[in-house]
């Protein structure tokens, strides 16, 4: 499954549209890992911690992306818009939500 984020794929031809589809996740942060992660902010460091929870929430949200494209009969997701969020009382869980357009190409 080909899935980009442009209109159009090189050296492919659309062949048909299977309509938008869509990927959300909302994940929970551990509040021992926020703690840490708001020291290492606090001191200019990365938060290897933060970095890997949007990692996982994105690639689950492509996954459910892909999965939702390939019951439609496509075998390419155009288009794909990922968007982050906090949710949740004090905004203490993440959301991904990936969106795009399936289609056939050839």
């Amino acid at each position: 499954m080909i899935i980009t984020t442009t209109n159009a794929i090189e050296g492919k031809r659309v062949v048909e549209y299977h309509g938008v589809v869509t990927g959300q996740t909302i994940m929970g942060a551990n509040i021992f890992r926020d703690f840490f992660a708001s020291i290492r902010d606090v001191v200019g460091g990365r938060s290897g911690s933060y970095e890997r929870v949007l990692r996982d929430a994105r690639d689950e949200a492509l996954k459910e992306l892909e999965e939702e494209a390939r019951a439609r009969g496509a075998n390419a997701v155009i288009g794909v818009d990922l968007d982050y969020g906090a949710v949740g009382s004090g905004e203490s869980m993440l959301m991904v939500s990936a969106s795009g357009t399936a289609v056939t190409v050839a």
